[in-house]
Formats: structure tokens, sequence, C-alpha cells
């Protein structure tokens, strides 16, 4: 996570959604229930919002970023023990956001704990720990900040810039 393109970054450090309606030209969110299936809604919603944007063919890579940050905040905002329903206060939320230049995805989840991923030394094929990994591969750069206020948690965002494709 480099410092190239922090100032570009800047409104998302200070939460979630941007206030800037001038900049932002789309955005759309929806909550998640505290389940596994919820990664399954998550990427409809992504589908969904892509095809109204005319960028279904970024769909894969996105799709693919969006699942792993949906199943890591679940992992961490889960609760342990027996699910039980929160109707009124989902505690992750996935937003999707479009500039002229660039397509920003962001799951806000409940947990303080600063997302780690793995060492280049440590295990890659392992199940656990790889979804960083693969949001750093296959997005141009991601991060994450504290939520501020009455919320708690953090938000963990990726950027896709929009355009020509480098192949």
């Amino acid at each position: 996570m480099g410092t190239n393109g922090s100032t570009m970054l800047e409104p998302l450090r200070q939460g979630l959604p941007p206030v800037d309606a001038a900049s932002v030209s789309s955005s759309a969110s929806c909550a998640l229930p505290a389940r596994y299936e919820a990664v399954r809604g998550a990427r409809q919603f992504t589908s969904v919002t892509l095809t109204q944007w005319n960028l279904s063919e970024r769909f894969d890579d996105v799709a693919l970023v969006v699942s792993e940050l949906v199943t890591n905040a679940l992992r961490h905002a889960l609760p342990a023990g027996p699910p039980r329903e929160q109707p009124l206060d989902p505690p992750v939320r996935l937003h999707l956001m479009r500039w002229a230049g660039r397509l920003v995805c962001a799951v806000r989840d409940p947990s303080p704990d600063t997302p780690a991923a793995r060492g280049s030394g440590e295990d890659f094929a392992a199940e656990s720990g790889r979804g960083l990994f693969l949001v750093e591969s296959f997005s141009d750069s991601w991060g994450w900040h504290p939520l501020a206020g009455t919320l708690h948690g953090k938000v963990v965002w990726a950027l896709f810039r929009l355009g020509e494709r480098p192949r």
C-alpha cells in the first residue's frame, strides 16, 4: 500500500460515502446480514450495479475483491455462537462508488482490528489470510481507516482504475 494516489484517496479516509457529490458520479450501497450467504448477495449487488454503470467488463476482478472484503468483514463481524438476526443494524455494509476514471468498493464492519495481509514468507496456499493478498493483486490500490463519530469499526476499500486495461 504505497503513498502514490494518497491525495486522490483522501476523501475515503474521512469516512464513507464521500460527501462531495460533485466528485462522485455514482454510488450505491447495501447492508449485508451477518451470515456467510451475504457474500453471494454482495456479488449479485455488484453485478447489478456494474451493469447499470456500464462496467460489466470489470465484474470478474471487482466481484473477486468484493467477495474477499465481505468475507473478511463477516469473519470479524460475526458474533460467536448461534447466528442471531440484527435487522436494525446490519454489521456489514458494502459501498460502491464511481468517479470519472475510477471505481472504489468499500466494506464497513464493526471490528476495530487492523486488516493484515500475509507476509511474503507465509503460506499463500493456506485458505485463511490470503484475502488481502488477492485484493492487492486484483485492485490498483487498497487501504482502510477507522470509522469516526458514533460509528464503530472500520472501512476497508479497494480502488480500480477504469478505462484502458493493461493486458
